[in-house]
């Protein structure tokens, strides 16, 4: 009878494909969700979709079978193909979400109910991981009166540590699970590391290790959309099934604690349903009023906002010390990643090309951002010091975080001249932080200067075999200056000009005019170095994007690269978000 049928991948990217995908669910019942990949069964040379299904990550959804075809085998046929697919990707415990229906199908393939709600069920087809965690669970639980807090913590605000308190004092052992799905602004294991140093202090509150068992993707997805629609009481009631079935017994949890919510409509509803799912079988929820500011309630939301802006000095205000380096790292990548993103820019990789770099691309150089990401929290964390950190305790940190960066890059050096100047200012920032709660420009760039004197000059490198035939300043010599021409020309063209959309790339072109970059000394000659900053002033004061282009071309054509103006962009960025 197989022989009659075909499992076809379906290409969710074409509009008419996915019209054809969402009329059929629709027909039973469903609706679409984004998926990483998605199959039907057709007849053979025949377009009339008989059974379809997706996955993302390691959880089976959307899975329908027309009317027509049911008792043929074709769901069993459908699911164990997206089984073999989800293995084949490494993942070894597959999950699926579907309607209560559907539960045979499942069960006789091997799969156990997870969590129940009147339209779906969720199911798993190995218990070892849940097994595993319960018993870490069951081994972390102490005696006495317990409670339960899950919290995202994005990042971890004066409104968590305000939460946590008062939760603490209702009794004798307070548990944190952190959200430890990794599609938040902080990865998990900086908001995991933002609680623990948070709450250091409290000496009856225990920071567990989150899972795929509390608002994750498998059992809460809709939060991570923050879309509240016709699906997230289903979502929420699966989620909270699993910790009333499973988490709160192996921590003997009498307690669940939440914060208020005035404007987020979600958890508004999380929390209604807290009280209506938990409270008959035994867990007390208390909703605990938000802690406010002058200016309104403290929000994660609004601090994200403040970094996006580029205001450290608002983001502060609404979280505790303990933070602040994880702010400061954020802004690091950022500053990074604007650079990147910046399109088109003369001879430097971008969205569009990569410049004259045959080795790197845009999507290496993304790559390269994220392994450095822990490596910049590091600085931060050690900086956030009363004492400067020494030269040989920062070249440790820079010394692993350039092995990563090879790693990643296959040798490429995408970013060594970046961690420097970066990595310097952002221990300068920490250190003034711990000592002033602020950081004022002068005390910055006097810190960084300080800071670069005790740094020896690099020998037998590339750049200084630059800066020994051509007698010229190095990456080394201006941050010694405190990045003189930074502070005094870039940073205020910048401040008067971010709501140009072209000010980047013409920041871009100012700094190219005037820097003596060691890497277009390397790669031409002194010529050359001259002809490119003319070439910058000329367009940095006729400024015209199409001449931007064909500059771009020019220097792909000349293998001509400003990769010292590129992270002088990136540190003027950054130092900006630093001081206002």
């Amino acid at each position: 009878m197989y022989s009659e049928y075909e499992i076809r991948a379906i290409p969710l990217s074409v509009k008419s494909m996915r019209k054809k995908v969402e009329i059929f669910l629709n027909n039973n019942g469903l609706r679409l969700d984004d998926t990483d990949y998605y199959a039907g069964i057709f007849r053979l040379e025949e377009d009339d979709i008989l059974a379809c299904g997706g996955l993302t990550g390691n959880l089976i959804k959307c899975i329908a079978v027309s009317d027509e075809m049911h008792g043929n085998g074709l769901s069993n046929r459908l699911i164990s193909h997206l089984i073999s697919v989800a293995n084949a990707n490494n993942h070894r415990t597959i999950r699926v979400f579907t309607k209560p229906s559907n539960k045979d199908i499942f069960t006789s393939l091997g799969f156990n109910v997870l969590a129940c709600s009147d339209k779906a069920i969720l199911l798993e087809n190995n218990s070892s991981d849940l097994n595993n965690y319960l018993n870490y669970l069951q081994n972390n639980r102490k005696d006495g009166i317990n409670g339960c807090i899950v919290m995202n913590c994005n990042p971890f605000t004066l409104g968590h540590r305000y939460l946590i308190e008062q939760a603490s004092k209702t009794v004798d052992n307070l548990y944190i699970i952190p959200v430890k799905e990794d599609v938040s602004t902080f990865t998990y294991s900086e908001r995991k590391e933002m609680i623990e140093s948070g709450v250091k202090d409290i000496k009856n509150v225990i920071v567990l290790e989150g899972s795929d068992y509390a608002v994750s993707q498998t059992t809460f997805p809709t939060y991570f959309i923050k879309n509240l629609n016709d699906t997230t009481d289903t979502h929420i009631t699966l989620d909270l099934d699993i910790f009333v079935k499973y988490i709160a017994p192996a921590l003997n949890a009498k307690y669940r604690f939440a914060g208020s919510e005035p404007t987020d409509l979600l958890t508004r509803r999380y929390n209604e349903l807290l009280e209506r799912l938990l409270e008959p079988n035994g867990i007390n929820v208390r909703v605990i009023p938000r802690l406010e500011q002058s200016d309104g309630v403290i929000s994660a939301s609004r601090v994200r906002q403040h970094l996006k802006e580029k205001s450290l000095r608002k983001a502060s205000e609404s979280v505790p010390y303990s933070t602040l380096p994880y702010l400061l790292s954020l802004l690091c990548v950022n500053s990074l990643q604007e650079e990147l993103d910046t399109t088109p820019k003369p001879g430097l990789v971008d969205k569009s090309d990569s410049g004259s770099h045959k080795d790197m691309d845009y999507n290496l150089m993304q790559q390269s951002i994220k392994t450095l990401r822990p490596y910049f929290t590091k600085l931060a964390v050690s900086g956030y010091n009363k004492n400067l950190l020494s030269v040989a305790e920062i070249k440790k940190i820079g010394m692993d975080a350039e092995k990563a960066m090879f790693q990643t890059t296959n040798g490429v050096n995408t970013h060594k001249g970046a961690l420097f100047s970066l990595g310097l200012t952002t221990i300068c920032a920490a250190h003034l932080m711990y000592i002033y709660n602020e950081i004022s420009e002068e005390n910055l760039q006097s810190c960084i200067s300080m800071l670069a004197d005790r740094w020896p000059q690099p020998e037998n490198t590339h750049g200084d075999k630059v800066l020994q035939q051509n007698k010229i300043k190095g990456a080394l010599y201006n941050a010694v200056e405190g990045y003189k021409e930074l502070f005094e020309i870039w940073m205020p063209y910048y401040t008067q000009n971010k709501d140009d959309e072209y000010c980047l790339h013409k920041l871009l072109l100012l700094i190219m005019s005037s820097l003596d970059d060691t890497n277009v000394y390397y790669r031409k000659d002194s010529l050359t170095v001259e002809k490119v900053k003319w070439q910058a002033k000329e367009l940095f004061e006729n400024f015209d994007i199409d001449n931007l282009r064909q500059l771009n071309t020019e220097y792909i054509k000349e293998n001509i690269s400003s990769g010292g103006a590129a992270d002088m962009l990136s540190l003027t960025l950054l130092i900006y978000s630093f001081v206002h």
